[in-house]
């Protein structure tokens, strides 16, 4: 089980994360309203500006999950079921909550749920 310091200093990880990508997700749709009220001079300029509006819709689609994840986690950690694994109900080991603040699975769990989802 993790201690109450350790609890504490995920919750501050998560919620920094949280910030930053607030901040991405709001500065991304900034430059996407500017680059659609752009005049595209010719059809170079605009296939630029659409293989950009692909990568960038990926990206903010991405970092959505994320910070849904991220709400998880933070939930969790408010009813004391954070590193916990969701399949086995086994402590999640402090090594992945590491790597990954927001994990939900322990390491074999989350090994069977990605072969599940293929």
């Amino acid at each position: 089980m993790l201690t109450q310091d350790e609890l504490e200093m995920f919750k501050n990880r998560l919620q920094e994360r949280r910030a930053q990508i607030e901040k991405n997700l709001s500065g991304t749709s900034l430059e996407l309203n500017e680059m659609r009220n752009l005049e595209l001079n010719d059809e170079g300029d605009y296939a630029a500006a659409s293989a950009e509006s692909v990568v960038d819709s990926a990206i903010l689609a991405q970092q959505r999950k994320e910070l849904a994840e991220i709400d998880l986690a933070l939930d969790k950690i408010k009813h004391g079921t954070y590193g916990i694994c969701e399949m086995c109900e086994e402590p999640i080991g402090r090594a992945r909550l590491e790597v990954k603040n927001f994990a939900r699975f322990c390491i074999v769990c989350r090994e069977i749920n990605e072969k599940e989802e293929q």
